[in-house]
């Protein structure tokens, strides 16, 4: 059954935006649904259809605003088995493993996270999305592992999309960088936006696309004549922009051990541990892992948090360097 909400301009609201307006008025539809949803016309000012989430309003104005039942999405399911590290009747905290999507895309439609989870918990997702996304709040790349959040109702979704819009989840990612970050810590603020060059890659611009803010530290740097200079990090992310945390660190200078989009060849070293030589050249992800994730629980209202380890590919790499270091 089709939902319909029904509002009226005040004169303190006089101006703004419709897009930012519904928003502030119905603060479970996040700004990025409301916005989607007047592109697709499900919206009416003073019983005339717009199509413009820009759109300024005036005192008295009308807003209808149609929410259509989503399509019932055509997926597989995929048996997977699915590293759950918390789950209730609202959501579900998973540790995704390195080398697989998060959902259906071009070349994949049956081997991904969401055809795991029709597996594992059938209709029991949100479906406020993309029809081939059920569930899926935030993504993380394909050869990235760590912690995502998955809803599985529909006010969740919205809850968790708010949190997520306004910055306030916490996400802390740990990776293995080449040489040594300058300054050691601190804050990169950027536009990010897709390459000219390339479209299936992000840049840095001085102007255009969206503004990235990603927090660094370093916490360890491994630097002798046996190991090439390599420094382990962790990024706190403000925001959470397509490949943020690979963009700004190649932005620096510091690629990420073994990303292949935004790469940095590794060379014969003289004296280089075998062993390390052997492990760098096998890695086959990047050495990007989602370490913490912290929200607040949609139904609750409690503030909740995870942390995962690194998995045994980049612990093997990381026990190499601090061996090679003694």
């Amino acid at each position: 059954m089709k939902k319909s909400i029904n509002l009226l301009v005040q004169s303190s609201e006089d101006g703004f935006r419709v897009d930012v307006f519904v928003n502030k008025r119905e603060n479970l539809l996040s700004r990025t649904r409301v916005k989607n949803l007047i592109l697709k016309e499900k919206l009416k000012i003073n019983n005339k259809i717009i199509s413009d989430p820009s759109k300024r309003l005036s005192t008295g104005d009308k807003i209808i605003l149609e929410i259509p039942e989503p399509e019932t999405p055509s997926l597989k399911p995929f048996k997977f088995k699915l590293n759950i590290v918390y789950e209730d009747k609202d959501l579900i905290v998973i540790n995704k493993p390195a080398g697989i999507i998060m959902h259906p895309g071009a070349g994949n439609y049956d081997q991904t996270i969401v055809n795991a989870l029709i597996h594992y918990c059938k209709k029991n997702l949100s479906s406020i999305g993309d029809e081939l996304r059920p569930g899926i709040v935030h993504r993380i790349d394909k050869d990235t592992s760590g912690l995502v959040v998955i809803a599985k109702n529909n006010k969740t979704h919205e809850n968790l999309s708010l949190q997520f819009n306004k910055h306030s989840i916490s996400r802390i990612y740990q990776l293995l960088v080449w040489g040594k970050l300058r300054p050691s810590k601190g804050k990169i603020s950027t536009f990010i936006t897709r390459s000219s060059k390339n479209r299936q890659l992000m840049e840095v611009s001085s102007s255009k696309g969206k503004r990235a803010i990603t927090n660094y530290k370093t916490l360890e740097i491994f630097e002798n004549n046996r190991t090439p200079t390599l420094s382990l990090v962790e990024c706190k992310l403000e925001t959470g922009r397509t490949h943020q945390i690979r963009v700004h660190m190649a932005f620096k200078g510091n690629n990420i051990l073994g990303d292949k989009k935004y790469k940095k060849k590794f060379k014969k070293f003289k004296n280089v541990d075998p062993k390390l030589e052997n492990l760098i050249y096998k890695l086959n992800r990047q050495f990007l892992h989602a370490k913490t994730l912290g929200f607040v629980h949609p139904e609750n209202g409690k503030e909740i948090k995870f942390d995962s380890i690194l998995p045994e590919e980049l612990k093997n790499i990381i026990k190499t360097l601090r061996n090679t270091n003694k």
